[in-house]
């Protein structure tokens, strides 16, 4: 068997740590796991940086020598048998004939010659090259290893890699596990390096923000910049990740309610954040009355409003949810109760995306308007509710109907449409409850104020 020995390995400078493969085609014949695992890897003595140069590997890949004028049908031939790897070159040079070139193949399919399929091999007899394998040695670097396999070499033994994380713009947003934390630093590292559009990362420190809805961060690698620009479905929303709410799984979902609306319909978002389910409602041409408590959420909600050119269709309100439906939807919809009798048709919606608490909030529509008079009342559109929530029962389903009839007094409210949103942890799942709120809740329930939850006290309430 021929062995190809590139000058260009001469000039090689010495490896700190490496492993080199002398290859015979059975030795050759390794899994492309253990071939791609680095031998070495190891962390600067600030124990928070990586060694980049300890993760150089000397490695031997069976090769198919061709003229390079036949490198495009040869990639065709092979493609099932060629190495296939982000930033790696399956097609190398020939250093010693300029006219030719190496197609590498992947060591866990092709053991020896006969390990190749047939159509590898008519291609090899029609094209008349030579009907053999050649040895391949190249160096990997630490550009060529994944995030995993990087942070596994560095991590104890059986400690678990972080596999999975959020990207929100330039952030990456990581849920580390106490046992990791002696290793934040490099992740964030690992992660900025092999994710180029990553600009910074992060790691929640504790749970969300109970007032305002946002989790504490620390920054582990790059950029101290968490004003992110997050496009979605065809919405920009800016914002400051670090003092607003934002969660990229709901993605789907902000789509899903904003397909239920149509041109001129009303949209009221109590919980409404930066802006994710009132900016795409506007941009169908809903007239869209938004409001947040929290001052920053407010100030971006505006601002996305502007970015996304559908200031004139948005209103938007910095108050408590209660506040906002009593002294904006409740004076909206008597408003729009008039339009309607003067023959106007309009639909109405309600979102209610506070999971954690939203339910309860619908009391705030018991005798809403009971002080709308009797021949009003049959014009005035009552609002389809969106409201979501999390639930761990048993019967999920059933638990959020009841729930909703037991806060709203009224146990026969037809067609509750409950969707299931996402899975939040084992035995945990967020809903949306669609349903029309109920004629007799709107216009004849009392209930209790002293039992209603309420949000906290905002700072400066405001109105645009």
């Amino acid at each position: 068997m021929h062995r190809l020995a590139p000058k260009f390995l001469s000039s090689l400078t010495p490896l700190t740590h490496h492993i080199k493969i002398a290859c015979t085609m059975a030795q050759a014949s390794s899994s492309l796991a253990s071939v791609f695992t680095p031998s070495s890897g190891k962390l600067l003595d600030d124990n928070k940086t990586i060694d980049k140069e300890s993760f150089k590997k000397q490695v031997t890949f069976p090769a198919v020598h061709v003229d390079k004028r036949l490198v495009n049908k040869g990639r065709k031939a092979f493609k099932q048998s060629l190495v296939h790897r982000k930033k790696f070159l399956n097609i190398r040079d020939d250093p010693a004939d300029s006219e030719s070139k190496y197609l590498l193949l992947n060591p866990a399919k092709v053991m020896d010659f006969s390990s190749l399929s047939d159509q590898e091999k008519t291609f090899l007899e029609e094209s008349g090259l030579e009907k053999k394998l050649h040895d391949f040695e190249t160096e990997l670097t630490y550009d060529n290893w994944n995030p995993d396999e990087i942070l596994r070499t560095v991590m104890p033994e059986g400690m678990e890699v972080p596999t999975s994380f959020s990207i929100i713009g330039h952030i990456a947003h990581l849920n580390l596990r106490e046992e990791q934390l002696e290793y934040k630093h490099v992740i964030g590292q690992v992660l900025l390096d092999k994710n180029p559009a990553l600009r910074t990362v992060v790691n929640k420190v504790n749970e969300i923000n109970n007032e305002f809805r946002f989790f504490n961060m620390e920054l582990l690698a790059g950029e101290d910049n968490m004003v992110a620009l997050v496009r979605e479905h065809g919405a920009s929303f800016e914002f400051d990740f670090s003092k607003v709410y934002w969660n990229s799984r709901l993605s789907t979902e902000h789509v899903r309610i904003a397909s239920k609306l149509g041109a001129d319909d009303i949209l009221y978002d109590m919980f409404a954040g930066v802006g994710p389910f009132a900016i795409p409602a506007a941009k169908r041409k809903c007239t869209v009355v938004a409001n947040d408590l929290n001052p920053e959420s407010y100030k971006w909600l505006t601002h996305n409003a502007k970015l996304n050119k559908v200031q004139n269709r948005v209103r938007t309100c910095n108050m408590d949810a209660r506040q906002f439906v009593v002294d904006v939807v409740k004076d909206d919809l008597i408003a729009v109760g008039k339009k309607c009798r003067d023959g106007n048709k309009f639909n109405t919606h309600i979102v209610m995306n506070l999971p954690s608490i939203a339910i309860e909030f619908l009391d705030v529509f018991c005798n809403l308007l009971k002080d709308v008079p009797v021949d009003l009342r049959p014009y005035i559109p009552l609002p389809i509710m969106h409201c979501h929530c999390f639930s761990k029962a048993e019967d999920m389903r059933q638990d959020v109907i009841d729930r909703i009839k037991e806060v709203l007094h009224h146990k026969d409210i037809d067609n509750i449409m409950v969707h299931d949103v996402r899975d939040v942890a084992p035995n945990k799942e967020m809903f949306c409850a669609t349903f029309r709120l109920p004629h007799d809740v709107a216009f004849a329930i009392d209930v209790k104020d002293e039992s209603s939850p309420t949000e906290p006290d905002s700072k400066k309430q405001r109105y645009e």
